[in-house]
């Protein structure tokens, strides 16, 4: 192929990453990379491991003079979130990734880069194809829907990896080591409606803008999420004249930030329709103002077509619905003011549906606490029978605990000290980690979470400073060949 990334090192670091992105790869659609992995491992003479939800296991012997070294895991995982801007035009299923490099950062044309996790599947690619390095025994281990609630991580048969010394390749800024993570769950709301058909003129509102981002990495940044505000603006257009509401739609992913929403209303005529509309952009004037600072590219559209025929929500249904995207916990719920003002629990409702017989709306609360997430699954659980919902908690992970003493930790930190002059940052996230599920099932796994400089992940903005690749590889391979010393 012909390829894109070029004048950087080493040359098929970036051209597996390149590949991998011409094959489409979304959460639950990852036979085709499955079966490349498969393939690579064939024609490379290694040992390989696939199971039945595509997970992929690939071990390599350790380097001549390092065969009595402790293997080590390298982990990442092969799926990504496929999110466009509405503009674009392309099928995830079937499009790879369009990318575009400019001034030494990688992007997509219109969609998400994939780098989250593409690039540990590149890294550990390279690795594997690079008979010159020096590394213990090596075990490969690419897991599937990470990003649907880490399902590959879990369902991954553990009895097939020997190593005890794992260094996850899913962090996002290069010069960070994670050592500890929260854990999370997928909340699923849903309520049967019925509709009714109705006649008049509707009032159609669509949201776009917003920057959106990952629900656990960026929750504290005060990013502004589609769906409660147009709940925001639909509840008070309720209060003010009772109209029929015919959809309401917002989010694709539990796991990202919302970026846009569309509501359609319904009212018995224009001059009704013009009220409520000047009613609407009372509140997007407020928004804009309040957003100002965390999110100054949000906008609101409001448009009136007259002479509607539609089919319209329940009215009780309608008034659940919004009542439960105003009452549900969004955003930073506790922090941990004893030490450094981490986020300890956070809640982010990503997605809310609405489909001819059923509403939906997901949301992805997490916490480092088992404690705390298990009472905050229970408010959850109140909430939803207070307004008729249907709740199901499913996709459950364990956070990962901070270890003492970390020997992988300490050559992390002397590689990263005499390769580039400065201290490596040893810190926590409040997003969830694969690593949490290996360490429950691998008793004494010692393990360390690191990579380049990823931005805007989740986003079509997500992107990936082409040197932070190059160094962070450097780092990695330093960190094998210090293990395998």
């Amino acid at each position: 192929m012909d390829y894109k990334i070029t004048g950087y090192e080493p040359a098929k670091l970036f051209h597996y990453f390149e590949e991998i992105s011409a094959i489409p790869r979304e959460s639950g659609n990852e036979k085709q990379i499955s079966d490349y992995l498969v393939a690579f491992a064939k024609d490379h003479g290694l040992w390989v491991y696939q199971d039945d939800v595509h997970n992929v296991i690939i071990k390599k012997a350790a380097s001549a003079g390092a065969e009595d070294k402790p293997a080590v895991m390298l982990q990442g995982h092969i799926d990504m979130v496929c999110d466009k801007l509405g503009s674009v035009e392309h099928d995830f299923t079937k499009d790879g990734i369009d990318l575009v490099v400019t001034d030494g950062v990688l992007t997509a044309n219109g969609t998400t880069l994939g780098a989250d996790n593409g690039i540990a599947v590149a890294l550990m690619l390279t690795v594997l194809d690079d008979d010159s390095l020096a590394h213990p025994a090596l075990e490969c281990v690419f897991t599937t829907d990470e990003e649907s609630g880490l399902v590959g991580a879990e369902t991954l048969d553990k009895s097939q990896i020997d190593a005890r010394t794992m260094i996850n390749l899913d962090s996002e800024e290069e010069g960070v080591a994670t050592v500890s993570c929260a854990g999370g769950v997928v909340v699923t709301y849903t309520r049967p409606i019925t509709r009714e058909h109705k006649s008049g003129s509707v009032l159609t509102l669509e949201i776009s803008g917003l920057l959106g981002g990952h629900s656990g990495a960026d929750i504290h940044l005060e990013r502004g999420n589609g769906n409660l505000i147009m709940a925001r603006i639909v509840e008070r257009l309720m209060i003010a004249g009772e109209p029929a509401l015919v959809s309401f739609n917002g989010g694709t992913k539990d796991n990202a930030i919302n970026r846009e929403c569309k509501a359609v209303l319904v009212y018995a005529d224009h001059a009704a329709a013009e009220a409520a509309a000047q009613i609407a952009k009372g509140i997007i004037a407020d928004v804009t103002a309040e957003l100002e600072v965390f999110d100054p590219g949000f906008t609101c559209t409001v448009e009136i077509a007259d002479d509607a025929e539609v089919e319209a929500m329940d009215q009780k249904s309608a008034l659940a619905l919004i009542r439960a995207l105003r009452l549900a916990p969004n955003g930073v719920i506790r922090r941990n003011v004893a030490t450094d003002g981490s986020v300890e629990v956070s809640s982010n409702i990503g997605v809310v549906a609405t489909s001819d017989d059923e509403v939906k709306i997901m949301l992805s609360p997490r916490s480092s606490i088992t404690s705390l997430q298990n009472e905050f699954k229970d408010r959850l659980q109140t909430l939803a029978d207070v307004l008729g919902f249907d709740a199901k908690f499913e996709f459950e992970y364990p956070g990962w605990s901070y270890a003492e003493h970390s020997p992988v930790r300490e050559v992390f930190v002397e590689s990263y000290r005499e390769l580039f002059g400065s201290e490596l940052r040893i810190e926590s996230i409040h997003a969830g980690l694969e690593c949490g599920l290996f360490a429950e099932a691998l008793h004494g796994l010692d393990a360390i979470a690191v990579g380049p400089t990823l931005s805007d992940v989740h986003t079509p903005d997500e992107s990936m400073e082409l040197a932070s690749a190059e160094r962070f590889y450097e780092l990695l391979i330093d960190v094998l060949k210090r293990l395998a010393a």
